[in-house]
């Protein structure tokens, strides 16, 4: 067995297909309105534009917090700073990269979110398991909204 290379930073990515079109996903996550109704339990304030800091709540997380916006390509891609634990950056901040793509065949949306920036540490792990569900969470939540209607997360956390 080979060892294993040396780990520097900590990542993870998850994957999901929405029954949207890819312009409609897109808007769910770049619209404050929409985002609000699956996502963000305390609201969002301010729409994901490039150089844009808009603001998320959540009831189960302390507070609103900002959210920096590096990229925002109408879609295709949102790439987001925004704070965590146990990061590598000195200002304490973790990279978020949302990509969109239609599969050409049907109305069907691929969403890939990677996050990145989290100590090779066993509080970094965690950390990073912790913002895993959440984005799995988030995906599911967003499916259920867009193609159902439906908020998973309504009174999930309070």
């Amino acid at each position: 067995m080979e060892p294993l290379e040396e780990l520097n930073e900590l990542s993870f990515s998850v994957k999901g297909f929405i029954s949207k079109s890819v312009r409609q996903v897109y808007d769910a996550v770049a619209d404050p309105e929409q985002l609000s109704h699956y996502f963000t339990t305390g609201g969002a304030q301010g729409y994901l534009a490039t150089g844009a800091t808009v603001t998320w709540d959540f009831h189960d997380y302390p507070g609103a917090f900002p959210v920096h916006v590096l990229e925002a390509e109408v879609g295709k891609k949102i790439v987001l700073r925004w704070g965590g634990q146990e990061t590598l950056a000195s200002d304490g901040m973790n990279t978020v990269t949302f990509e969109f793509t239609s599969e050409s065949e049907s109305s069907r949306t691929k969403v890939v979110i990677t996050e990145s920036g989290w100590k090779p540490t066993a509080a970094g792990i965690q950390a990073a398991f912790g913002n895993c569900e959440g984005w799995t969470g988030m995906l599911a939540a967003m499916k259920a909204w867009l193609e159902h209607g439906i908020n998973l997360r309504e009174d999930f956390y309070k």
